[in-house]
């Protein structure tokens, strides 16, 4: 799967935190009877690859890793099964090592100097991390009049609140958010709340002709 596809298919891509595998796989397939056909699962804890590797099995599912920041962790990723690697920020070295194993990059960048530097490791959409609080829409327009082709996909602060205004700008490929995968909701294990919120977020996104 190509990132276009990728991001196609899911205009909205959730940002999951699980402390389990049995977590994720409950996660996954709330995600699926929602709409939505991926989940980036953060390295922010200790069950990130055995999540990966059992929500991998979910049919219609494309699992990808979230907070990746260094090459053992990309390694780690695609050992599970992760389809793409999202980071924070741009590292040469993560980049790389993604593209070494064939897989979807996804940095993210916030200013020209950064997008530069992903534009030379021949990327041409980057994630837009923390989104609000680096100026939201207002950034991302004035940052793609001076990259034009260059597509973005905003992470944080991105809500059921604004998400049609960020899926309004044309180069905005995708969102990233955790909305629906709250943890209170996966502590709770309240997976037809995730189905509903994650149904609610691909009804926004039609509704802009995503």
């Amino acid at each position: 799967m190509s990132l276009q596809d990728l991001l196609s298919a899911n205009p909205v891509v959730p940002v999951v935190v699980v402390d389990s595998a049995q977590e994720g796989v409950g996660v996954g397939r709330a995600l699926v009877a929602g709409g939505i056909t991926t989940a980036e699962v953060t390295f922010r804890t200790a069950a990130a690859a055995d999540a990966i590797r059992a929500m991998s099995e979910i049919e219609g599912l494309t699992v990808g890793a979230g907070t990746v920041v260094n090459p053992a962790q990309v390694e780690a990723a695609v050992a599970a099964g992760a389809q793409y690697i999202v980071s924070p920020g741009l590292s040469a070295e993560v980049v790389r090592a993604t593209q070494e194993a064939g897989v979807i990059s996804l940095p993210a960048c916030t200013d020209g100097s950064w997008i530069m530097a992903a534009l030379a490791l021949g990327l041409d959409t980057v994630k837009f991390f923390p989104a609000e609080a680096s100026g939201g829409i207002a950034t991302i327009k004035a940052l793609s009049a001076a990259f034009p082709g260059l597509r973005f996909m905003p992470t944080g602060g991105v809500s059921a609140a604004n998400l049609a205004d960020y899926l309004s700008v044309p180069v905005v490929a995708a969102c990233g958010g955790s909305w629906m995968v709250k943890k209170d909701l996966v502590k709770a294990g309240a997976w037809e709340e995730i189905t509903r919120l994650s149904a609610e977020a691909v009804a926004i996104a039609k509704e802009c002709g995503r």
